[in-house]
């Protein structure tokens, strides 16, 4: 928690500072308005004790302009005896509360803390209105999830801007998520958002706030996604969607620390820690012109790759069992057990959808399910598009029809490609949807405009 303490005595600044400083809580101290607001410019805290009676620019000047700017931290006003009605007034001006000099610093603690832990759950609630977010976890106890453990417990000690990579449904905000909560900022808000799942047109706002009347509609002043995570984490899911125009913007914002709102006339600095991750590889986006090389390489600094499920079979039995407990949970039913031959079938299918698509199997076996076991005929592999087997892709994939009582009589000439197989999953889909991408979309847990891209890239 960083606190900007604004009055004109230096010994109720310092004195205040060390204060502050024995319960943790780090400080700086303005001796004028001015001052004050050239350190609002430069960084950001989560709140200003401002003093009413100052030189020059008052407090209550100094107050109307920090709300100007937009700047949301609460502020205390503090004031001696013969100032309460100007204090009072300030409240209605927007301050959050007051002290009268002298007052006793523990009730300046308990107000700063009280103030700040309010703005929080603010900001986590309204992240949490906005983002889509999951609650599973990573299970694994294969060497390449050790590695994966080890990697992101390194990470989390640190503020690195992290880029995670891997195939749809390996659980790329479920590590996101993981980096945060063994952070020391766990306590902040975790703002999860999908790039690809964000309106074109809406999402710089969505992103950075916009001010009220920046545009039709824009009837109030709206805090962007960077500004509710504040010393928290920033989670951008299918980075590679981002529209070049915004990857402009995007940029700037992690050179400088700072965003500006839509409208708005002045910078508003932020102190999240970002993670992006993609499935897709961003070196060819780059080599295509689709994605900027600099953003790139603000992005990379650390690297986590995440494996498919088809790399790490070993645990398909500990995830199964997890996702079981989790899914019985949300249905608020007792948990079946899972017979030898269903843990058989399953970990001899290559999983392209991968954990992702083990929860979809479990779930619809939960529903075909009446009894306390579940077994190999309530297993239904075949609604999952694009399937594969260790033998390989399935008939209806490697034929290109999607009629489930087509078969392939002809042997497969060569290995397909994971673009291949991807492009025959997408395609089986949106036939099983009657050609519905958006219900094609969600089956394959898509995004509506990943679809629509990938099929632009096969040219259909």
């Amino acid at each position: 928690m960083r606190v900007l303490i604004v009055d004109d005595e230096k010994n109720i600044r310092e004195s205040l500072k060390k204060y502050l400083g024995l319960e943790n809580i780090d400080s700086e101290g303005a001796e004028s308005a001015e001052e004050a607001l050239e350190y609002l410019e430069r960084e950001s805290f989560e709140a200003i004790v401002l003093d009413l009676k100052l030189p020059g620019m008052d407090g209550q000047e100094c107050l109307e302009k920090i709300q100007q700017r937009g700047i949301l931290a609460p502020v205390i006003m503090i004031s001696a005896h013969g100032q309460i009605p100007d204090a009072v007034g300030a409240l209605k001006s927007g301050a959050r509360d007051y002290l009268v000099k002298p007052f006793d610093p523990a009730e300046l603690i308990i107000k700063i803390r009280s103030l700040v832990e309010d703005r929080r759950r603010e900001n986590t609630l309204e992240a949490e209105k906005r983002t889509a977010g999951t609650d599973n976890a990573l299970i694994g106890k294969t060497p390449v999830m050790k590695r994966l453990s080890e990697q992101i417990g390194k990470i989390a000690a640190t503020d690195v801007t992290v880029l995670i990579t891997g195939e749809s449904g390996t659980g790329k905000e479920v590590a996101a998520r993981e980096i945060h909560s063994l952070s020391l900022w766990k306590g902040e808000p975790f703002v999860a958002v999908n790039i690809g799942g964000v309106h074109e047109g809406l999402m710089e706002s969505e992103l950075f706030g916009h001010e009220k009347g920046s545009f039709t509609g824009a009837a109030a002043r709206k805090q962007g996604l960077f500004e509710l995570a504040g010393r928290g984490t920033i989670f951008l899911d299918e980075i590679g969607e981002m529209p070049m125009a915004l990857q402009v913007k995007l940029l700037r914002v992690l050179q400088e620390k700072k965003v500006r709102r839509l409208g708005g006339n002045s910078d508003i600095p932020i102190n999240a820690r970002i993670i992006s991750a993609t499935n897709r590889d961003l070196e060819v986006l780059i080599k295509e012109g689709r994605f900027r090389e600099d953003l790139y390489y603000r992005l990379n600094v650390f690297r986590i790759s995440l494996p498919p499920l088809r790399e790490r079979k070993e645990d398909i039995p500990g995830l199964a069992d997890y996702l079981l407990n989790r899914l019985c949970a949300r249905m608020g039913r007792p948990k079946p057990e899972l017979s030898q031959d269903v843990l058989d079938k399953l970990t001899s299918y290559a999983f392209p959808g991968n954990v992702r698509e083990l929860e979809n199997i479990l779930e619809r076996a939960l529903i075909y399910c009446g009894g306390s076991v579940i077994r190999e005929e309530d297993i239904d592999l075949h609604r999952a598009p694009g399937a594969l087997t260790e033998t390989g892709p399935s008939q209806a994939v490697l034929s290109g029809q999607f009629s489930e009582t087509k078969t392939c009589s002809a042997p497969l000439s060569k290995p397909l490609s994971m673009e291949d197989i991807e492009r025959k999953a997408i395609l089986e889909c949106l036939a099983r949807c009657n050609g519905n991408r958006t219900r094609a979309a969600e089956m394959l847990g898509l995004s509506r405009k990943t679809i629509l891209n990938k099929l632009r890239s096969y040219g259909l």
